[in-house]
């Protein structure tokens, strides 16, 4: 179940092949993200996150893998979701 609009999900070639060498699914990655599993963020992030749902802003996950962090973050629009690599921002 979602809790708020994905939009158009895309994914850089990065977040790709990261979760291609981690065996990680990046649709199960954006299923925890958009059900309000945020993986690994700071107790900040988690309160900004939370704030998102109720005023719109951006929301932010970071999911740690095994060949090394994704993140998910839908704009504030809700037009877009994007997988991307942290060095990637």
């Amino acid at each position: 179940m979602s809790l708020f609009e994905l939009g158009r999900v895309v994914a850089t070639p990065g977040a790709l092949t990261r979760c291609e060498e981690a065996n990680v699914s990046p649709s199960s990655l954006v299923e925890r993200h958009a059900s309000g599993d945020w993986g690994g963020l700071d107790a900040h992030d988690l309160k900004e996150n939370q704030r998102a749902l109720k005023d719109g802003t951006r929301i932010l996950s970071s999911y740690h893998t095994p060949a090394g962090r994704v993140w998910i973050i839908t704009e504030a629009d809700r037009a877009s979701t994007c997988l991307l690599l942290p060095e990637e921002y």
